[in-house]
């Protein structure tokens, strides 16, 4: 006995057996999340990172109905907390905001408790944050061209504040 299946019909089918996997997949993810989830922002409490963190925590636990709590775990210019979001079970209840520190810091310190391509997964970009060059008014300053021979010859009047370092050294 032999079945003819014509071939629309088997495509249909195999499009359909195909797609079962994903769907049961995109049925579970629905679910998400049913406890509490953890973000951990690698800052001090007042800054950026944590204030922009604060908003869409609360939009996530209003949108999605489970509570996403801030943990500030700050030092070393945001690695300890990357690591200790790097070391938390990969289930997606743990969550890390970083900032531009969490890949210039690879290059910047020695060791970091954390790799940045293999112990996490970007979700999305949520901010761009512009960073700007200001001097006193009464520095007769226009351009970067005209502010930085000032700032070569009196250096001792010169203060640089540290990107998302979040350091006392101003």
């Amino acid at each position: 006995m032999t079945v003819k299946l014509p071939r629309r019909k088997f495509l249909h089918l195999t499009a359909g057996a195909s797609a079962l996997p994903s769907i049961s997949c995109f049925a579970w993810a629905q679910t998400y999340p049913t406890r509490p989830v953890r973000v951990i922002v690698p800052f001090a409490p007042g800054g950026g990172t944590d204030i922009f963190t604060r908003i869409a925590a609360q939009k996530l636990s209003e949108y999605l109905g489970q509570q996403f709590y801030i943990e500030n775990v700050a030092g070393a210019g945001g690695n300890i907390g990357a690591g200790q979001a790097a070391r938390a079970r990969p289930d997606g209840y743990t969550v890390l905001f970083a900032f531009g520190s969490f890949v210039v810091n690879p290059s910047t310190y020695a060791k970091i408790p954390y790799d940045p391509q293999k112990d996490f997964e970007p979700v999305t970009l949520a901010v761009v944050a512009p960073t700007v060059l200001v001097v006193n008014p009464a520095v007769a300053a226009t351009s970067v061209k005209t502010s930085s021979p000032s700032s070569k010859l009196t250096p001792e009047n010169t203060t640089t504040l540290p990107e998302a370092l979040g350091d006392s050294r101003i």
